[in-house]
């Protein structure tokens, strides 16, 4: 095991991975930016070490600096989290030069994977579904014109080092496709340095669903389940459950057994989440996250299991807890991400929370890093924190979940929290009748009008 992690991220994620760190018994380093000084896991943790000023470029970012901050505390693994460094393959790299250990998968699949292009290959050749769209990236608006054509409109132009929406484009019809391709090249240049787009075809209404994974690396790996993730704005998730309403047990076990048998191929190491668009009985992959998920917390709550303490310990050369016939699923959680947004224009709201005072009781759970008198800076994502409740059915879980809501309390600040307790008093979420495009069109018709 390792002697001294330092966790190179901030807020919630920072925290959740401290507290697993404690349960294991292991020293933990908090570094931060000047503007995190006062957050809770910079409190909590053995030591901290201050990065830099304010913007993550700076700070969060600086591998320079989480090296030294490494060398100063002797810390021989470094924890990621989620976003920032967690998937960047040369800071796996970097960190194996200096003989410190990097909590995720190994630095070739965190490259494979974040090549959106090769991951679709890869996938293909490990029996892993695809969306129909071009073999690789397009290069002219000629070309991409006839793969349109052959997969039918409309279609989505994707950047191929994308996420979280961004270099993403939609063509309805095919005078349209030249301005979606420019766009969405450009916006991919600016966000990741990389002007590559793909093609896909464009599904109606189809629902989001991953697959969570966990692999030791030597060829052995399970699946634990799924997580409807269809709830989204603007391509980011808000709302996620498992297990989907959508899928029965047989199509759950396929899907699962399909990309275990893809990790095991892979040798793979550490958590992974493959993430699919499901419609007509039908699932397309179209990526995977090498890193754990804003949404573990779920999947955590219907099988016992910590895949925080799952993933240290299989970083560190250890074994896979069961065995996939070990996997038992109890039950339904759903998960609410709570932002410092107003609720109906989502623009951002930092500021100090004047009142705090999160939901308790049987089946809930808060994952925050805040507390009463914090201030939300105003240089990182706007998360106050998760709310995950589990019950024995789903529909106890919307019951328990719209108690706990109506229990949270955050003053000081606008919150989304008025949206989730709109929307589960909403007959299509109750019934579980939605799909990736439903929230925007809810928004756009007033859903949250009084």
């Amino acid at each position: 095991m390792f002697d001294k992690i330092l966790i190179a991220n901030r807020g919630e994620i920072a925290l959740r991975v401290l507290r697993a760190c404690q349960e294991l018994g292991i020293p933990t380093v908090a570094v931060h930016s000047t503007a995190d000084a006062d957050a809770m896991h910079v409190r909590l943790a053995d030591e901290s070490v201050c990065i830099g000023p304010p913007p993550a470029k700076d700070s969060y970012l600086n591998i320079p600096a989480l090296l030294a901050a490494c060398e100063i505390t002797g810390a021989d693994a470094v924890h990621p989290g989620y976003g920032f460094l967690s998937e960047n393959a040369r800071f796996a790299e970097i960190l194996a030069d200096h003989n410190v250990h990097f909590i995720g998968p190994r630095p070739e699949h965190i490259r494979l994977m974040g090549d959106k292009i090769e991951a679709k290959r890869t996938a293909k050749s490990l029996g892993i579904p695809c969306v129909p769209g071009s073999d690789g990236g397009v290069t002219s608006d000629s070309d991409a014109i006839a793969i349109a054509r052959g997969i039918g409109f409309p279609v989505l132009v994707k950047a191929a080092a994308g996420g979280g929406g961004r270099g993403m484009k939609v063509a309805h019809l095919e005078d349209e496709l030249a301005t979606a391709l420019a766009t969405a090249r450009s916006e991919a240049k600016a966000a990741f340095g990389d002007d590559a787009v793909y093609l896909e075809k464009y599904l109606q209404r189809p629902r989001h669903i991953e697959v969570q994974v966990i692999g030791d690396g030597r060829g052995n790996a399970i699946h634990l389940g799924e997580r409807d993730c269809s709830l989204q704005r603007r391509h980011q998730k808000v709302f996620e459950e498992s297990p989907s309403p959508a899928l029965n047990v047989a199509a759950r076990h396929q899907i699962g057994e399909i990309v275990a048998n893809a990790m095991r191929k892979l040798q793979y190491l550490g958590l992974g989440t493959v993430e699919f668009l499901y419609e007509d009985g039908q699932f397309f992959f179209i990526e995977m996250n090498t890193r754990i998920q804003v949404e573990h917390p779920v999947t955590e709550m219907i099988t016992g299991l910590d895949l925080v303490i799952e993933q240290i310990r299989v970083a560190a050369g250890g074994d896979l807890p069961l065995a996939q016939k070990d996997v038992e699923f109890r039950g339904h959680s759903i998960e609410c991400r709570v932002n410092a947004e107003n609720p109906s224009t989502f623009l951002p709201s930092p500021g100090r929370i004047a009142s705090y005072h999160p939901p308790g009781g049987l089946g809930v759970r808060v994952d925050s890093a805040v507390y009463q008198g914090y201030t939300i800076p105003p240089f990182y994502d706007s998360m106050v924190g998760k709310l995950i409740v589990h019950g024995k059915s789903r529909t106890e879980c919307l019951m328990r979940l719209k108690r706990a809501l109506d229990e949270f309390v955050v003053d000081g600040i606008d919150t989304t929290l008025p949206l989730f307790r709109k929307l589960v008093r909403t007959q299509d979420i109750i019934d579980g009748n939605y799909h990736i495009h439903w929230l925007e069109r809810f928004l756009a018709e007033g859903g949250m009008e009084p």
